[in-house]
C-alpha cells in the first residue's frame, strides 16, 4: 500500500485541480492521498467524488499556518469535522491575514522597483480560496523576474527579504486543541524543513504531545537523511506518529512528485485510530 499523505490543488498553491490531483494520485500507483490544502477545507467535495471514481482512498485534511513563538510552524489535521464552528471561525482569520498581506507584498516589491500588481497576483490565484505568497511568486516568474518559485522566495519573499510580509497565524498549541476538539488529528509538517530544529526540537515535540499532538512528518523532502534518521528516533522516543509525504504541488514545486515519500501503513492505520468524535457533538 503506497500512501501520500501531503498534497495541495489550486485550491490552495498547488496547480492541478482537486479532481485532477487525486487522478495523478491514482496514475502514479497511489492507494491513499491526503488532500492538505493551506488553511482550507473547500477542495475535499471534488477530490472526494475523484476518489470514488479512480477507486483511491482520500483522506481530508489541510495545512494549517500557525505560530511558535516568533516563527511560522505549519501544522497538518486529518479528517477534522469541517463544519466545527471555531475552527472554521480561525480557519477564517487566517485566510483574512493571508489575503491582506498581498497588498503589502506588491507594495513592498514595487518599492524594491518591480512593476508587479495585484491583478498580477490575482490572475495567478485562479481559485484558490485566499491569494498569497506563492500566487505572487508565481506572478514574479511569470514576469520573468524569477526562475521558480524556490528562487522568489529566496530572493525576494522570504522573511528578511525586500517583498515580505507579516500576517497573522494562529498560536500552534490552540490550533492542535481546535483540531483535535473537531475530531480530528494533527502532525507536525516538515518539522525541521521549515521552522529548524531550534524552534521544534525533542522537549518543544514533547510539550506540543501534551496539548494533543500525535505525529511529525519525518520522510519529506526538505529532510536530509540524517535529520530524517534523528526525527524518527525522536517520534520513537515520544510514541508520535511518523508520515511521510510528497508535499506535491504540480507544477508549483519542483522534486515533490506524487508518492517521492510515503507513509507505512502501520503509521497510517494508527493514526486513523487516533481519529475521534468530534468533542462538540
Amino acid at each position: 500500500m503506497r500512501i501520500d499523505l501531503h498534497t495541495h490543488s489550486a485550491a490552495s498553491d498547488g496547480t492541478d485541480t482537486p479532481g485532477d490531483l487525486v487522478r495523478a494520485a491514482a496514475v502514479a500507483g497511489l492507494d491513499v492521498v491526503a488532500l492538505t490544502d493551506h488553511d482550507a477545507m473547500s477542495g475535499w467535495a471534488e477530490a472526494a467524488r475523484a476518489a470514488d471514481e479512480v477507486g483511491i482512498t482520500l483522506v481530508p485534511g489541510l495545512e494549517i499556518s500557525t505560530r511558535l513563538g516568533r516563527r511560522g510552524v505549519h501544522l497538518l489535521g486529518y479528517l477534522p469535522d469541517p463544519t466545527y464552528p471555531p475552527l472554521v471561525a480561525a480557519l477564517d482569520r487566517i485566510l483574512t491575514g493571508r489575503t491582506e498581506r498581498t497588498p503589502a507584498i506588491v507594495a513592498a516589491l514595487r518599492g524594491y522597483g518591480i512593476d508587479i500588481t495585484e491583478d498580477d497576483v490575482r490572475r495567478e490565484a485562479g481559485g484558490s480560496v485566499a491569494a498569497g505568497r506563492p500566487h505572487v511568486a508565481d506572478a514574479l516568474v511569470r514576469m520573468g523576474i524569477a526562475r521558480d518559485r524556490t528562487q522568489a522566495f529566496d530572493d525576494l519573499l522570504n522573511p528578511g527579504r525586500p517583498g515580505y510580509a507579516n500576517r497573522y497565524a494562529t498560536p500552534l498549541e490552540e490550533m492542535i486543541g481546535l483540531v483535535v476538539a473537531a475530531g480530528g488529528v494533527t502532525v507536525i509538517a516538515h518539522p525541521w524543513g521549515r521552522s529548524g530544529r531550534s524552534v521544534l526540537d525533542e522537549a518543544a515535540l514533547a510539550r506540543l504531545k501534551d496539548v494533543g499532538l500525535a505525529g511529525i512528518e519525518v520522510d519529506h523532502q526538505d529532510h536530509s537523511p540524517a535529520e530524517r534518521a534523528e526525527l524518527r528516533g525522536i517520534a520513537r522516543d515520544l510514541d508520535l506518529v511518523v508520515t511521510g509525504s510528497s508535499d506535491h504541488h504540480g507544477l508549483g514545486k519542483v522534486d515533490h512528485d506524487l508518492g517521492v515519500h510515503t507513509t507505512d501503513p502501520e503509521q497510517y492505520e494508527r493514526l486513523l485510530s487516533l481519529a475521534s468524535p468530534p468533542t462538540h457533538r
